[in-house]
């Protein structure tokens, strides 16, 4: 009906929010198209089905946490060894979590479980963006979410088709899209010198542990120093505004 048709663009009704969600993961989506396709090469390249590829994307939906797991397939690493090495990966999203709940109070604990299954760094940095601006709802991250996962679905999928036609995925910069879609992401978030001097110790903090400790314990421990670095800060200035 044509009322009906009407409240879909309302903010604030179900369909309105989730179309504002789906909007927001514009950045995100720019970013999946090229490194979704690019993972799915890879995946089949080292012998992956299709069929598994998608499932990967579908199931795990963790763009490091694949590439990592696919490259273990590929030297015919043990089950027990990918499992453990992705979840040391993921564990980052603890962190992330946290730092959204506050956020998220309002909305049903069983919707929040099912919510929790698609966050992705992206999503949290587009949500914990947004989320400083406007009032959380479940249909408005169900919304940033989906369409993001979709992204990666259907980018992993026509990766996947293409089979060998990419040999060399460094010599196409695809390579290069999630580092330059985190980028873009952090930019929009940098309201004020504290935001850029907490990106700027977190950067130097993660490039220095890197060179001494292997894996990705880099992010993590950058992302605490860096947001204790922040709220030291912050409370300096505070108590000395000048």
């Amino acid at each position: 009906m044509p009322g009906n048709a009407t409240n879909v663009n309302i903010p604030g009704s179900v369909a309105g929010e989730f179309l504002c969600g789906a909007r927001e993961a514009l950045p995100i989506v720019l970013g999946y198209v090229p490194i979704g396709f690019a993972y799915g090469l890879i995946a089949t390249s080292t012998g992956l089905q299709v069929m598994e590829t998608i499932l990967m994307s579908v199931l795990v939906y963790a763009g490091s946490a694949q590439f990592i797991a696919v490259g273990l397939i590929g030297t015919g690493a043990e089950v027990v060894t990918i499992v453990t090495t992705t979840f040391f990966v993921n564990l980052r999203h603890l962190l992330m979590s946290a730092a959204l709940y506050p956020h998220l109070k309002k909305i049903n604990t069983s919707v929040l479980a099912a919510l929790a299954y698609e966050l992705t760094d992206e999503s949290f940095a587009v949500a914990t963006a947004t989320f400083q601006k406007r009032e959380a709802t479940a249909p408005f991250l169900a919304g940033l979410q989906l369409t993001s996962h979709l992204t990666w679905v259907l980018s992993s999928l026509a990766g996947a088709l293409s089979g060998s036609l990419l040999v060399n995925v460094n010599k196409t910069g695809l390579d290069f899209a999630l580092p330059a879609m985190f980028i873009a992401l952090l930019v929009l978030q940098l309201r004020s010198r504290l935001h850029l001097v907490v990106a700027l110790v977190a950067a130097q903090c993660s490039l220095m542990i890197i060179r001494f400790i292997p894996g990705n314990w880099n992010v993590i421990l950058a992302t605490v120093a860096a947001a204790t670095a922040g709220v030291l800060l912050e409370g300096a200035l505070k108590r000395d505004p000048d």
